[in-house]
């Protein structure tokens, strides 16, 4: 399809995407300031629904599989290959079960509507990678959270988002420190594909009729397993499953 073709879908997309945001960012800080954190998760949710919704104005299609029965409850641990930022309102609406919360690059906890509210007030930490011992010590103490309140603590190993959707070494520390804080969590080993092609063009336009597709390589309970085998194992499993067509 010719690339000119995006460009009035893109805009009409960013006009109910930029929307969403302002919306959500009002009814999440009613529900954080009053109701408290409960309400505010619901809050989170809904507003991944409807940003899903709003991509499929440009003719996207998310397909979620899992042939492993998922646990009753958390804390999990879901290790990811990394994309683009598409990669994230699907994790949230699929997994809002478990309460999943992010490790994300400090520039993102300000300047974007609910995003950023979100990140500072749902559970979800900010590091500067520019400071990596206290990086380190921030996703300690963001596993330790996760264990005690059940959630998931969701984490990108690669470090950065894959342009061309080609899997990238995992980096070891940060999930190294997940399993050391998480001793009790059930590991889910996640694959995307094709969220890259959104970003095809940065921000502008977006291509249409991409179809996302996430889907988990296995379920693994973290006390039966040697933690550096087993790292080696989910980063194979998860980079087995891209498809890069």
């Amino acid at each position: 399809m010719n690339k000119v073709f995006f460009y009035p879908f893109t805009i009409v997309y960013y006009l109910v995407f930029i929307s969403i945001l302002i919306f959500f960012h009002l009814i999440q800080v009613f529900c954080y300031r009053l109701l408290g954190y409960h309400a505010h998760k619901i809050s989170v949710d809904w507003l991944n629904f409807f940003l899903l919704r709003c991509l499929n104005l440009l003719g996207t299609s998310f397909e979620f599989s899992n042939p492993f029965e998922m646990p009753k409850e958390g804390p999990l641990i879901i290790v990811s290959n990394h994309q683009s930022t598409y990669d994230i309102s699907p994790i949230i609406w699929y997994f809002r079960k478990y309460h999943p919360k992010f490790i994300s690059k400090s520039e993102l906890g300000s300047g974007i509507p609910s995003v950023s509210y979100n990140l500072r007030y749902g559970g979800s930490i900010l590091i500067d990678r520019n400071h990596p011992d206290l990086a380190l010590k921030k996703i300690g103490d963001f596993g330790a959270r996760i264990k005690k309140n059940k959630w998931s603590a969701v984490i990108f190993p690669e470090g950065t988002r894959s342009k061309d959707g080609l899997p990238k070494k995992f980096h070891r520390k940060g999930l190294m420190t997940l399993f050391k804080e998480i001793p009790n969590a059930n590991v889910v080993a996640l694959t995307i594909n094709n969220s890259w092609k959104l970003a095809r063009y940065r921000y502008f336009p977006i291509p249409m009729g991409t179809k996302v597709n996430l889907k988990v390589q296995g379920i693994f309970r973290l006390k039966e397993q040697e933690p550096l085998d087993f790292f080696n194992q989910v980063e194979q499993l998860v980079a087995k499953g891209v498809k890069n067509d």
